[in-house]
């Protein structure tokens, strides 16, 4: 039995010392393994030391690049680990975006000396190259001034001939010295008559760069006008010192209060937005003494009166008002007795439609608008087109559509994400597609010059929708076609349409003359 024990006792330390045996060599190896992978490394990083300081010696212009690199990557926490989506989230800017830094400000560029004596100071601008296309009374028919006779500022008019204006329009020419004078202004004209420009205009005129706060507001219905009214604006005044914001709604509110923190002096907003900004009292309206509303029957329906009400109980009581759109309802006359303070009226509206738009219906089933509609597309020798229809659903199939007919299309309406209708709206006007089909929400203001044709794929219910439809081509004075597809249901609609406006919609010809519409 001890025998037994003893041999027990042996085996066992022999396992012991096999097994520490076994660890000493494996650790061993691991130690040698790991010297070697170091000793490589260093070899590397010394061939990497010696290749970087021989590039740098042999490329001195670019050391400060790499130094800046080495900068950038110093600041702030890495990539990787813990760190990467804290890092992803506050550096990942929404490139899909074309307005996504449309509020920075941008550092201030060194302003062009202005001789105010030099006389040739419009041969040293930098000029657009001019329009030759030919253009109707609705944008000629003027008294004859110029910009220079409504005593605006050197900068001011400067950014107007660089804009590529040469004349006022009758709008502009009508509603410019009065705005200056400081009155209200209750303002009709047609659609792309030069509207935008007569209340910007005044506005950068009457504001004064060196007081820091909020000194003219403009609202308009939708989000993308109010982009382009900025963009307007910016253009405008490029050679003045002015703080120009837009704020809509679908954007980030920290943003815009974050931007609101720094001096702004023109505010272009949609209701909604701006009255949430003024009740947090981070938009100060107190002291804004110019409120400008655009497409103003849109604004004074029942969805955004309201609001525009309470916006008005921010500003002071001397301020002044200026209304301006193509179609003024009975609803406007309320608020003008109740709001405006004996407000000068124009009204360039003598024919409700513009001249230079040729109107056409094509009579038809349901099904047979989509073969009618191609048909078109190859004959027509379309710029730029705009399809309208009355529902986002047909809008979406429509484009669905005309993408498997092999031609180029872009969709837009109210309900699609807000960066997605702002990369639509940049890329149509940018030329990247020739045809795109909307909803109701492109209607009013959107000035894309390049577009020359207009097809109404369903019939619109009421004569205001028809005109700013319409409204689309024929942009300042210059030429384009609107088509209708009316079916069985819409006979009535056309007439009352007709009789509303006072036009005339002629029925389609097999053939349509190039020169109404092509310039």
């Amino acid at each position: 039995m001890s025998e037994q024990k003893q041999d027990t006792k042996q085996t066992s330390t022999q396992n012991q010392t096999s097994s520490a045996t076994r660890q000493s060599r494996s650790g061993n190896y691991k130690g040698n393994q790991q010297n070697n992978n170091r000793n490589t490394s260093n070899r590397n990083f010394n061939r990497y030391r010696a290749n970087k300081k021989y590039n740098l010696q042999n490329q001195p212009n670019n050391s400060q690049q790499n130094y800046n690199k080495q900068q950038r990557r110093s600041n702030g926490p890495r990539r990787g680990g813990r760190h990467q989506g804290r890092w992803q989230k506050s550096n990942n800017q929404d490139t899909s975006n074309p307005f996504s830094n449309l509020n920075e400000i941008q550092p201030p560029k060194p302003l062009p000396e202005i001789d105010e004596n030099d006389e040739n100071w419009k041969q040293k601008l930098k000029l657009p190259v001019k329009d030759t296309r030919m253009k109707t009374e609705d944008v000629t028919l003027t008294k004859g001034n110029d910009f220079e006779e409504f005593y605006l500022s050197r900068e001011l008019l400067m950014g107007i001939f660089e804009k590529g204006y040469e004349k006022p329009s009758p709008i502009q020419e009508a509603t410019i010295p009065i705005a200056l004078f400081g009155r209200d202004i209750l303002a009709r004209a047609k659609n792309g008559t030069g509207k935008t420009a007569a209340f910007v205009i005044p506005a950068l005129q009457k504001t004064d760069p060196n007081k820091p706060y909020i000194q003219a507001l403009i609202l308009t219905p939708t989000r993308e006008l109010a982009l382009q009214t900025s963009s307007v604006c910016k253009e405008l005044g490029k050679y003045l010192n002015v703080q120009i914001m837009c704020t809509t709604g679908g954007t980030s509110l920290q943003d815009d209060i974050m931007r609101l923190m720094k001096p702004v002096h023109i505010l272009v907003a949609t209701p909604g937005r701006v009255l949430d900004l003024a009740n947090k009292k981070v938009a100060k309206l107190d002291k804004c003494q110019m409120l400008i509303m655009d497409e103003a029957d849109k604004l004074l329906s029942p969805e955004f009166q309201p609001l525009v009400e309470q916006i008005i109980t921010h500003l002071p009581k001397d301020r002044q008002i200026l209304l301006f759109s193509a179609t003024f309802p009975v609803t406007v006359k309320d608020f003008k007795d109740r709001y405006l303070n004996k407000p000068y009226e124009i009204n360039l509206m003598e024919e409700l439609t513009l001249k230079g738009v040729t109107q056409y219906y094509a009579f038809l089933e349901e099904r047979q608008k989509v073969h009618c509609l191609h048909t078109l597309f190859s004959k027509l020798q379309i710029n730029q087109s705009i399809i309208f229809c009355n529902s986002v659903n047909r809008v979406e199939l429509l484009a669905k559509k005309i993408t498997e007919l092999g031609y180029s299309c872009f969709y837009i309406h109210a309900k699609m994400p807000q960066h997605l209708r702002n990369r639509v709206f940049h890329d149509f006007r940018n030329g990247a597609c020739r045809n795109l089909v909307s909803s109701d929400l492109f209607t009013r203001g959107i000035d894309i010059q390049a577009v020359n044709v207009v097809i109404n794929f369903d019939f619109p219910k009421n004569s205001e929708t028809y005109l700013h439809r319409i409204g689309r081509s024929g942009r300042y004075g210059h030429l384009g076609i609107a088509i209708n597809f009316v079916t069985y249901e819409d006979r009535f609609n056309l007439y009352k349409i007709e009789q509303e406006l006072g036009t005339e919609i002629k029925p389609i010809p097999p053939v349509i003359d190039k020169s109404l519409y092509v310039a």
